[in-house]
């Protein structure tokens, strides 16, 4: 009996490059992709809903004046967005923020108009104010077990009675210029005149060229540590797409009246968390106690302290994004923060944050902070009523976390 071991030539390819070679790097592809869905998917939603939002404006929110009130209009909950994605990491949740955003606000004004105090002290008071909220608040739920949700549900109840109390009711302000400009100003301008803002031009290109050398280095990085990156012509596309993105936003602004003061801040909340996040040995411990909190314990860290960090740096996020939200409308009123802390935990989990904790990044947060804020403004460019608005933006919460639920099923995690 005789048996043909002649190994058989594979039938060659057809034209067009969809052959073994061909399908190999698709597939790479297509799981690079797959496996940085939940890291990239809400970033390709945002592309996909402004240029949906644009063409059905025609074209107005792009404008340059938009664009720039896009940045002004929701600076505060991106920054209550990055303190949220933080106690969500954790394994928590903060439902206080938005009153101790108004209680901020209240309290700035009693300061500055009524007692005549300066805004760089009132600024830093401020601060201290919502440190030693988020500290109480801290201190109940890490060292004396009481849940999140009951202590900033008394915290919610309670900074908004505060509120109510410090202002008798009513709308309180001017604020002094200096501190107007914290939710109002822009940079100023320097240089010759060239029919854009030089200085809004410059940052742009220092950005840029600081995400492709920060992208390169955690390539390498990733490599060195024999991780899964993504396929090369992937890698570049992602590259160029983020490249282009910061400088249509940089040209957009620079041609309007420049950078706002916000935007600094907010660019420097995401650099600084960001890197506390990725590389700190506090970030890495705020993922062990949301990831595993008895692994964590048994590893040595301090979950307890770790909490009431957590929180006490949400209160001083919370009393930041107040002082922003009251420059911005130059008056501290009763009514100020309402469903912020809504905004800011929705903006969470769609950035991508997960309701058993331990998974989310700060850019996270941003981009679904983002993706809530073109969805406000693109609708209110098309007049679609508020009703509509908070049923459209409810599906977007729901599948956002509907997409979390499934993906985790699929990995079987």
């Amino acid at each position: 009996m005789s048996t043909d071991v002649t190994a058989k030539s594979p039938a060659p390819a057809p034209p067009g490059g969809s052959g073994p070679a061909a399908d190999g790097l698709l597939g790479v592809m297509l799981a690079g992709l797959r496996r940085n869905m939940r890291q990239y998917g809400m970033l390709i939603a945002l592309g996909l809903i402004v240029v949906l939002f644009a063409v059905w404006t025609g074209g107005d929110l792009l404008l340059p004046r938009n664009v720039s009130n896009l940045v002004l209009q929701n600076s505060y909950i991106l920054i209550l967005a990055i303190g949220m994605m933080l106690v969500i990491i954790a394994g928590h949740i903060d439902l206080s923020v938005g009153s101790l955003t108004a209680f901020t606000g209240a309290f700035a004004a009693v300061l500055t108009v009524q007692h005549g105090v300066s805004w760089p002290v009132a600024l830093v008071l401020c601060l201290v104010m919502g440190a030693v909220a988020g500290s109480i608040q801290g201190y109940l739920i890490a060292y004396l077990g009481i849940p999140s949700f009951i202590v900033t549900l008394a915290g919610m109840l309670l900074f908004r009675g505060l509120t109510e109390i410090l202002l008798k009711g009513q709308t309180l302000g001017p604020f002094p210029d200096g501190l107007q400009k914290l939710g109002n100003g822009f940079l100023p301008e320097v240089g010759p005149n060239t029919n854009y803002h030089n200085l809004t031009l410059l940052l742009g290109l220092v950005l840029i060229a600081a995400v492709v050398w920060q992208e390169f280095r955690d390539r390498r990085r990733q490599q060195e540590f024999s991780l899964d990156v993504l396929p090369t012509r992937l890698f570049l596309l992602k590259l160029t797409a983020l490249v282009a993105a910061i400088l249509v936003v940089t040209l957009l602004l620079a041609s309007y009246k420049g950078t706002p003061i916000v935007l600094i801040v907010l660019g420097a909340l995401v650099v600084g968390y960001g890197y506390v996040m990725r590389n700190a040995v506090f970030g890495r411990h705020i993922y062990a106690i949301g990831g595993n909190l008895p692994a964590a314990k048994l590893s040595g860290v301090k979950d307890k302290k770790v909490t009431f960090y957590v929180f006490l740096n949400m209160g001083v996020l919370a009393a930041l994004a107040g002082l922003v939200v009251a420059a911005r409308l130059n008056a501290a009123s009763p009514k100020a923060g309402v469903n912020f802390e809504l905004e800011a935990i929705a903006s969470s989990f769609i950035g991508g944050a997960s309701m058993s904790g331990g998974v989310g990044t700060v850019l996270g947060a941003i981009i679904g902070g983002l993706v809530l804020g073109v969805l406000n403004n693109g609708m209110n460019l098309l007049s679609v009523g508020t009703d509509w608005q908070q049923v459209i933006k409810g599906l977007a919460l729901l599948l956002a976390v509907g997409f979390d639920v499934w993906n985790k099923r699929k990995s079987g995690s």
